[in-house]
């Protein structure tokens, strides 16, 4: 394919499309935004531009590889002048690798899949004040002073006999009503 010189005649800017005149003359060429390099500017009529052609499936001729020789060039990593470094904290300096092997770690502990309890499940269970109850062998809704007392019991004694419909709630009708 050769390159052809042109100037860009009609633009579309909310559509994304124009047409460019080709300078050895011959009927207008479609072009696509897509079609222009991705520095970040719009084309604007009256532009000097070179650009390839290719046919679509329909047999149209439409501009592809533009060039735009009267931008400016985008600075490449080469050319771009260097910037001193930025203060940051410790992610700057190592990248997101540590945060991303954590992040899968915690997830594969939350789905259980791990052999270890997560740091955060530990921290829990440290924090959590200690219960003002005990399993005593009590197993009966009589037997407790309050609801609090009854859930701490069916939760985590064995043998009670406090959920009588089985719904979790003990005691209802002394201790644990309208739950």
């Amino acid at each position: 394919m050769h390159r052809i010189d042109g100037t860009l005649t009609r633009w579309q800017d909310d559509r994304g499309f124009g047409f460019i005149a080709p300078a050895q003359g011959g009927s207008e060429v479609f072009v696509h935004v897509s079609a222009f390099p991705r520095d970040g500017r719009r084309p604007r009529v009256g532009e000097r531009l070179s650009f390839e052609v290719e046919v679509d499936e329909r047999g149209r001729k439409r501009a592809v590889r533009v060039v735009c020789p009267e931008r400016p060039a985008a600075p490449t990593r080469r050319t771009a002048e260097r910037r001193p470094p930025r203060a940051g904290g410790i992610l700057r300096k190592l990248g997101w690798l540590p945060v991303a092997i954590a992040l899968v770690y915690g997830y594969g502990q939350y789905q259980g899949q791990g052999g270890t309890p997560s740091r955060s499940a530990a921290a829990e269970r440290a924090a959590a004040p200690t219960p003002a109850f005990r399993c005593d062998g009590r197993t009966h809704c009589s037997q407790m002073t309050s609801c609090a007392e009854a859930t701490y019991f069916l939760q985590n004694c064995p043998g009670t006999q406090m959920d009588g419909n089985g719904d979790g709630v003990p005691c209802e009708q002394q201790w644990c009503r309208g739950r």
